[in-house]
């Protein structure tokens, strides 16, 4: 019986690099070199890129009434989980166990992206994006960041923009 070949990875590719490039949209591609002591990936971004922290946006699983949900907001601030529960037509919100977030998205706390999930996700984009010519989100890796209009990571991710972040 013959051995499956492994699939190759393009050298700096992610998933969601991947389908960034295969669907045609532009982006920029920024990396920096990550500290494991951060505390908060989403603000050490922000400070090695040179970018305000309302521009950087982190992503984070939630599970609202037993179905896993992404929700995109501004690592300046925090989740409304209220709020994102209303926007998916729920009522309760908590965030995922962190193992099936990794499990389901294909990717590590600290790199989920919203790009090039594993599992496609119901995914809800704070509406503060739209006041920016461009925003940051995870490429799919710890030091890896991805610059698009919201506008692209609106379409890609088949996002409902909603306010549901809180400063």
């Amino acid at each position: 019986m013959a051995k499956k070949p492994k699939k190759q990875r393009q050298p700096g590719g992610t998933p969601a690099t991947v389908a960034l490039t295969a669907s045609g949209t532009a982006f920029t591609l920024h990396s920096y070199d990550h500290d494991p002591a951060s505390p908060s990936y989403g603000e050490e971004a922000a400070e090695a890129l040179g970018v305000p922290a309302a521009r950087v946006f982190k992503t984070l699983v939630a599970d609202v009434d037993g179905e896993l949900v992404v929700a995109v907001v501004p690592v300046a601030g925090s989740l409304d989980l209220k709020a994102l529960a209303a926007a998916v037509g729920g009522k309760r919100a908590a965030m995922a166990d962190p193992a099936a977030a990794e499990r389901t998205t294909g990717y590590v706390r600290g790199g989920i992206s919203p790009l090039g999930q594993r599992k496609h996700l119901r995914t809800v984009l704070d509406a503060s994006a739209d006041g920016h010519a461009t925003v940051c989100v995870s490429a799919g890796r710890r030091g890896l960041e991805v610059e698009l209009t919201p506008a692209a990571l609106t379409t890609l991710t088949g996002a409902t923009l909603a306010p549901i972040g809180r400063l």
